[in-house]
């Protein structure tokens, strides 16, 4: 068991209270079972959370839409579960919901995991959205840094020469010009 399932699983025990329920649904090797937890009325949010990972993590498409509601979830621990095993399950519509969720404006408090999965996941939405969210959080006294800083280090990773001017702009702000110089520094030089 990798280090994120492992801290999956601790946490879902303790929010069961270590429950009869959690201990089955860890133990299933049923993929039909997980998914009518997805489904079925009156499941606790944590068998929920739980049946989505497992499913997303064996490649199985029908915990696509709790994963995407997870991974704009409040609680960041739920966030990182959801990213995880988004990046794992191999749904082509991944990247465009997490491109859709770290643009949307009314949720960018939420918006970190999103932009750290399009990262990892090196889709052809990634660059533009975190290009848009960037111009965003440079606003002065824009209080998202966190997810600003997401977004310098993001497009550094990926490399993409269309980034140049957003971290430059980046490079006025003393939170980020740091994070800027590295990230500018790691997109090749056009001839």
């Amino acid at each position: 068991m990798d280090e994120e399932l492992r801290s999956l699983t601790e946490r879902v025990r303790q929010e069961s209270g270590g429950s009869a329920a959690c201990e089955h649904l860890l133990a299933t090797d049923s993929p039909d079972e997980l998914a009518e937890v997805l489904t079925a009325p009156g499941q606790p949010l944590w068998a929920r959370e739980l049946a989505a990972v497992r499913l997303g993590l064996a490649g199985d498409r029908r915990a696509f839409e709790s994963l995407v509601l997870l991974l704009n979830h409040r609680d960041a621990q739920r966030c990182v579960s959801a990213a995880y095993a988004l990046a794992r399950l191999g749904d082509p519509r991944t990247a465009r919901a997490a491109a859709a969720l770290a643009t949307n404006e009314l949720r960018v408090a939420y918006a970190l995991h999103p932009v750290r999965l399009l990262v990892e996941l090196r889709a052809p939405e990634s660059v533009p959205a975190l290009i848009t969210t960037l111009q965003r959080r440079l606003r002065p006294h824009d209080p998202y840094r966190r997810v600003a800083l997401a977004c310098v280090e993001g497009l550094g990773a990926l490399g993409d020469a269309r980034a140049r001017p957003v971290l430059n702009e980046a490079l006025a702000h003393p939170a980020l010009a740091e994070a800027a110089v590295r990230a500018l520094a790691r997109i090749p030089r056009q001839r």
